[in-house]
């Protein structure tokens, strides 16, 4: 190996070795941060974090299971949720219309807002939504066949592309957390959500054709 070739590796050794370096005092700074925001937690916070319910508990309406239309949220029960009870995640109920990008921004935004500016810890809502077949509840998105109806096709990469075409419409709808995929198996079926899986074979053992 001449001069500049062994220049070349250590070189480039070197700049490997500061990056991992940087990327372990990052993950420490981060870990630093988690522990110290933990440590003053109190167990009723630390309870509420891990606790979700549904958009309709905090939206207008005449129930909790319903909300009135076109929708808004409830100050007053959102408060109670958030800062009273320190909830820490909302999911998205499925008697909710598609609603427009827009929309879904500004419910979001509210949210968070009350989470964060009303509560010591700062800490934003884990705010998340049903797309086993695609983003169904934004306005303009695209419908895909459930899940069991994908598998048939026994095609992964057509999967894949559903998929990241949901992932893109979920996120460009201000919603940063969406269940799915399903990975469940659904092996008996009796089982009432059968529709929403891949179906009982794990794909390892499936016919990619």
């Amino acid at each position: 190996m001449n001069i500049r070739n062994y220049s070349l590796v250590l070189l480039l050794t070197l700049t490997t070795l500061q990056v991992f370096a940087q990327q372990k005092q990052n993950q420490t700074a981060l870990q630093q941060k988690v522990n110290a925001l933990l440590a003053k937690m109190t167990l009723e916070e630390k309870v509420g974090q891990m606790a979700q319910i549904t958009l309709d508990v905090i939206g207008k309406g005449k129930d909790r299971f319903s909300s009135d239309e076109p929708f808004t949220l409830d100050e007053v029960a959102m408060e109670k949720a958030l800062v009273k009870y320190k909830l820490g995640s909302v999911l998205n109920a499925s008697n909710n219309r598609a609603r427009t990008p827009e929309h879904w921004f500004e419910v979001v935004s509210k949210i968070q807002q009350m989470a964060m500016s009303k509560n010591k810890n700062a800490i934003p809502v884990i705010y998340g939504i049903d797309a086993i077949h695609g983003e169904t509840y934004t306005a303009g998105a695209t419908m895909f066949p459930q899940q069991i109806g994908q598998a048939a096709t026994f095609n992964r990469a057509l999967v894949l592309k559903g998929a990241e075409i949901t992932a893109y419409e979920t996120r460009a709808s201000s919603i940063p957390w969406a269940f799915s995929p399903l990975l469940d198996l659904g092996a008996d079926p009796r089982f009432p959500r059968q529709w929403e899986s891949f179906g009982e074979v794990p794909l390892s053992h499936c016919r990619v054709g």
